[in-house]
């Protein structure tokens, strides 16, 4: 009787388990397809924000706006970092929404340069900064909800949902813009039909501040609401190793994965390759995860860092040559199977490094340096070393970084055994 009791309690316990995971992946899906709408739609709507001329300079003008969002993101993973230990997970994931949704509004509602001349530049910088702030706390309070409201034999399968979810934001965003480019001409989709991607965005936000008002608060929180030293810049400061760790574990994961997302082909068919390759990406991340659980996090890791480095520059300077699209899908999917490795546990592995009450602020902050410094400027930098002629040059930077990353894999622990998180 008393087996049977602990069997109905364990598969409640599941079931409450899956639906905090999907309220807070939910949320996180939109807020991502509102920060990837950007660079979706940025082809169409760049003539709308900046002053005719050259297209290649308006897009220049576009990937810098994209940068300075990224250079938000130090300050969100601060601000929400620690609003999210101190006030609470929910309240940090519900802020965070709340500021994407104006941002989207903001862009969606902005009149063009013809209009409003300087302006509309202007609006358009201060909605990026707002979604860079939102997605700069987003990504450290989403991983830590995410893996502390986890079973804990299951950690790296529910964490794994973070870039499922971020991903699938990615896709929506792709699968909105292959719509429109169905029933639009490509004159009404610069002249108007973006603005639809925003509303869609800023609508979705809404939804979610909904629903994540339903999401219960994580136990580990729980316990530490009278620690006085939660959400403390002193008390991140006592754990220089573990931000340290974050920055290396980050920097070649997020320069692979905002390469390997991003090609040079017509838009029309590169966002078919980018849908199909995306697709197939989404379905590894619980796999991978799943599979950490099992043989832990640094085979996973230790691969993406081997395979990453020796095969980033074959890889991208046969996509820089190929002009047909299943080629270039197989080549893109060879990339993001690589880089799986990294982006299916990167959210485990980072929290836990780090006790509860400075765990979203520990993930939040090196994180978000490291992905402003060098995943916000990807692009920009692989459009001003192919304007040089150096395309080729871009490649060896991507496998660096990828490097560099291998080597911390390579003297960091084992961070599913004896986990902070059992510890708190």
């Amino acid at each position: 009787m008393v087996s049977g009791m602990t069997v109905v309690q364990e598969k409640g316990s599941e079931r409450r388990v899956v639906a905090n995971v999907l309220r807070g992946s939910v949320g996180n899906l939109i807020e991502w397809y509102d920060w990837y709408a950007y660079t979706a739609f940025s082809i169409y709507f760049a003539a709308a924000f900046f002053p005719k001329g050259d297209q290649t300079a308006q897009l220049l003008n576009t990937a810098a706006v994209f940068a300075v969002g990224f250079l938000m993101r130090p300050l969100g993973g601060w601000l929400l970092g620690r609003y999210a230990d101190r006030r609470g997970r929910r309240a940090a994931l519900t802020l965070s929404v709340t500021l994407m949704a104006f941002g989207s509004l903001i862009i969606a509602l902005t009149p063009s340069y013809a209009s409003i001349g300087v302006a509309a530049p202007v609006l358009l910088v201060l909605a990026r900064l707002l979604q860079g702030l939102s997605v700069g706390g987003e990504y450290a309070t989403s991983a830590t909800y995410l893996s502390e409201v986890a079973s804990p034999a299951r950690r790296g399968f529910y964490s794994s949902f973070q870039y499922v979810t971020l991903t699938a934001g990615q896709l929506v965003a792709l699968g909105v813009q292959i719509v429109l480019q169905q029933f639009l001409s490509r004159t009404e989709m610069m002249e108007w039909g973006w603005r639809i991607a925003f509303v869609i965005g800023a609508t979705g936000a809404v939804v979610v501040m909904w629903l994540r008002r339903g999401m219960d608060e994580s136990a580990n929180f729980e316990k530490q609401k009278e620690n006085p030293e939660k959400g403390t810049f002193r008390a991140l400061l006592q754990h220089p190793k573990e931000c340290l760790l974050v920055v290396g574990l980050t920097l070649g994961g997020t320069v692979a994965f905002y390469t390997f997302t991003t090609s040079k082909i017509d838009a029309a068919t590169v966002s078919w390759i980018n849908f199909a390759a995306l697709l197939m990406f989404v379905v590894l991340q619980p796999l991978a995860g799943a599979l950490s659980d099992r043989i832990g996090r640094r085979p996973l890791l230790l691969g993406f860092g081997v395979l990453g480095t020796l095969a980033t520059v074959p890889l991208l300077s046969t996509l820089a040559k190929t002009s047909e699209a299943f080629p270039a899908f197989l080549l893109m999917l060879g990339g993001l199977v690589i880089v799986t490795g990294y982006t299916s546990i990167n959210a485990i592995v980072k929290a836990e490094l780090f006790p509860t009450n400075i765990r979203a602020l520990g993930v939040g902050l090196p994180y978000a340096l490291t992905v402003a410094i060098f995943g916000g400027t990807a692009e920009y930098v692989a459009l001003w070393f192919k304007q040089a002629g150096m395309e080729s040059v871009f490649f060896y930077y991507v496998a660096g970084c990828v490097l560099i990353s291998l080597l911390v894999y390579g003297f960091m622990r084992e961070t599913s055994k004896d986990s902070v998180l059992d510890r708190d």
